[in-house]
């Protein structure tokens, strides 16, 4: 090959360069731009869009960091001379670098999430376990520390990368925070945001020396086990029903109803009482309502009266018609006692107040029935001798 042919081979080497990167992927974080030999050549163009910034490495250092812009690499604009050295290549010597496009673009679609549940004690539970998911996005805000930090001399360097290492820091400031603010179970929901914000600040006095920024840090659920959700549930659900004793009007009413529907007649009106009555004694007990023989709770609305069944004794409300028991009508007329006046149900034998017999006297002589207190027979006039 002739002088001649070897200076011009050189000069069409030495024709500019264009040095930039288009990202197609979505989710590439560093690109190294594949230069031959390593080699830019001097008129070189360097154009850095919009969310990206290119750092020059050089000799194995950090040289400089362009930001948004075209450049041209010469000996007259370009502030990587203050760090590389007096410019003095030629056609022949061209300087070694390599380039590293950083996106600085926010990746919003990074996810993070408890892998095993986090122990806490809680106000109203006790010792929980708690699992939590949620979402961030993150951004490069420092191209050169994070070139050095993590990046280092990947050619190409994904989120995937580094997702497993930002997910555990992620996790164990978020757990720590939770256990700082000591915020209750029942009260979490409304506390996302608030938490969010205090975990994002926490996360990035970790990041910044990465290099990296958390933009937005969300919380979408945190949950509780299976059990103490149970719970929960039905803790609402005993608010929901308010007052018991209502609660047991209500049974009472809604049985009277389908009694009245149904064609088997007071067989069925009685087991609805029983059945509502039951149900409503048992709520009663749930809302701390005392039975039979028990107190009320402080501050609690006093108990109804109760009325014994005339057959089976079973106490009732005081309202009610029928035994909640065996389904006995509890209404029956009242009647005083032959000797002292007490009401007493109509057909009873014993005065329960005074304890007399309550069966008419009788005439010896003629039978005829006599009034209370009568000395002589109204029908034979014979002189009635008093009862024992």
């Amino acid at each position: 090959m002739s002088i001649f042919d070897k200076v011009k081979e050189a000069a069409l080497n030495q024709f500019i360069e264009v040095i930039e990167w288009l990202d197609d992927t979505g989710d590439t974080l560093v690109y190294r731009f594949p230069v031959a030999g390593q080699e830019i050549k001097n008129g070189a163009q360097l154009i850095v869009r919009e969310s990206q910034a290119a750092v020059f490495v050089h000799e194995g250092q950090v040289a400089d960091v362009f930001t948004a812009g075209k450049y041209e690499i010469d000996g007259g604009n370009t502030p990587i001379l203050t760090k590389l050295g007096a410019w003095k290549f030629g056609f022949n010597s061209p300087f070694k670098s390599e380039v590293y496009f950083v996106n600085t673009k926010q990746f919003s679609d990074m996810k993070w999430g408890t892998s095993n549940p986090i122990m806490l004690r809680d106000a109203d539970f006790g010792i929980v376990r708690l699992r939590a998911f949620g979402g961030y996005s993150l951004r490069v805000s420092d191209p050169a520390a994070f070139i050095r930090e993590i990046a280092g001399t990947n050619a190409h360097f994904q989120t995937e990368d580094i997702e497993g290492q930002l997910k555990r820091s992620v996790v164990t400031e978020f757990s720590d925070a939770l256990g700082e603010l000591k915020i209750p179970a029942l009260d979490l929901a409304a506390q996302y945001k608030e938490l969010g914000e205090k975990i994002r600040g926490v996360i990035n006095e970790d990041f910044s020396s990465w290099g990296l920024e958390v933009v937005k840090f969300y919380v979408e659920n945190i949950s509780l086990p299976e059990e103490v959700e149970a719970a929960m549930d039905k803790r609402a659900s005993m608010g929901a029903l308010g007052d018991a004793q209502k609660y047991m009007q209500f049974q009472a009413a809604d049985a009277l109803r389908d009694a009245a529907q149904n064609e088997g007649g007071g067989a069925g009106l009685g087991a609805g009482l029983g059945a509502g009555f039951a149900v409503g004694g048992q709520m009663a007990n749930a809302f701390g309502v005392g039975g039979p023989g028990q107190p009320a709770p402080s501050g609690a609305a006093p108990v109804a009266a109760t009325v014994a069944c005339p057959d089976c004794g079973k106490p009732n409300a005081a309202a009610a018609k029928f035994c909640a028991e065996c389904g006995s009508k509890i209404e029956v007329a009242k009647v005083p006692c032959i000797k002292c006046g007490a009401q007493l149900r109509e057909g009873a034998k014993f005065c329960s107040e005074c304890g007399s017999s309550q069966e008419k006297q009788k005439c010896a002589g003629c039978q005829q029935e006599l009034a209370p207190g009568a000395k002589f027979c109204p029908e034979c006039g014979a002189k009635v001798e008093a009862a024992v």
